[in-house]
Order: C-alpha cells, then sequence, then structure tokens
C-alpha cells in the first residue's frame, strides 16, 4: 500500500542483481506454507499488504538492497524474516544488511590465513638461507672472493 509500480519495479530490479525476487502474497497462503514447512510465523506479522523477498545465494546483498529500499521509501516497512528456518526481528534484518558483502568477507578470510602461512615459510626458510650466507662468506674469507674479483 502506498507504494507506485515503478517504485515496486525498481525494488524488483535491485534484487534481481543480487539473485533474489520480490512478491506480493496472500496472508492465508503465507501462514499455511510457513506451517508446512515448519516455520511459525507470528499472526501479527500476517496482517495487511504481505511481500516476500526470496534470497537464493548470498542473502547480505538482498537484505541490503531491501533496507535501503524501505529507508528512502519511507512507505514499506519490514516485518520479519526467516533464515534457514529460523525467524529474524527487523533488529536481526538490519544487521545481516550491515555486514560486507559475501566476497569481501572471503577476502579476509583468505588474507588472514594467508598471513600466518607466509610468515611460517619465512621462519622455516631462515636456517637454509642463513646456511647459505654462511658457505657464501666462508667462501669468501678462504679466497673465493678474490677469484670471483679477478674474474670481472
Amino acid at each position: 500500500r502506498g507504494l507506485s509500480v515503478s517504485q515496486l519495479q525498481e525494488l524488483r530490479g535491485n534484487l534481481r542483481e543480487s539473485n533474489a525476487e520480490f512478491t506480493i502474497a496472500k496472508n492465508t497462503l503465507t501462514r499455511i506454507a510457513s506451517e508446512r514447512v515448519g516455520i511459525e510465523i507470528a499472526g501479527e506479522h500476517l496482517e495487511g499488504p504481505t511481500a516476500l523477498m526470496f534470497a537464493y545465494d548470498d542473502v547480505v546483498a538482498p537484505a541490503k538492497a531491501l533496507t535501503d529500499f524501505v529507508r528512502s521509501s519511507r512507505v514499506l516497512e519490514l516485518k520479519t524474516g526467516v533464515m534457514e528456518g529460523q525467524a529474524l526481528d527487523v533488529s536481526q534484518i538490519d544487521a545481516l544488511a550491515s555486514l560486507p558483502p559475501r566476497e569481501e568477507l572471503q577476502a579476509k578470510l583468505v588474507g588472514l590465513l594467508a598471513g600466518p602461512m607466509t610468515r611460517l615459510v619465512g621462519v622455516l626458510g631462515g636456517p637454509s638461507r642463513s646456511m647459505a650466507y654462511l658457505l657464501n662468506a666462508r667462501a669468501e674469507q678462504l679466497g673465493g672472493g678474490e677469484a670471483a674479483e679477478a674474474a670481472d
């Protein structure tokens, strides 16, 4: 109620980009479907016009697009959410929307894992480098350095 067709199309387009869809649903059918899959939605959330958003891959990007639209439209209101069978309240949806995108989280995880491994390789390679420097210094001390200078 209160949204124009162009606003709904804009929202649907934004959600489609993040592999999600937005549809208007009848409360009775929503209640029946949720009961059949074992999700309990409180009765007060199924009063008045109801729309559903389905996110198929990453849930963060669609949640971010939806909460941004809710803030900008000031007409649409979030009631509840369900993720992996667990009910979410509005504050949890806002927290989900504030997370960085999946790719950024994966990059941070790889960075966290790569840092200690890089340091470990450096520590493990240290003794062999030290041995090479030691042998090189000893060769120069025994006259290997003079032969190298004479070759130049």
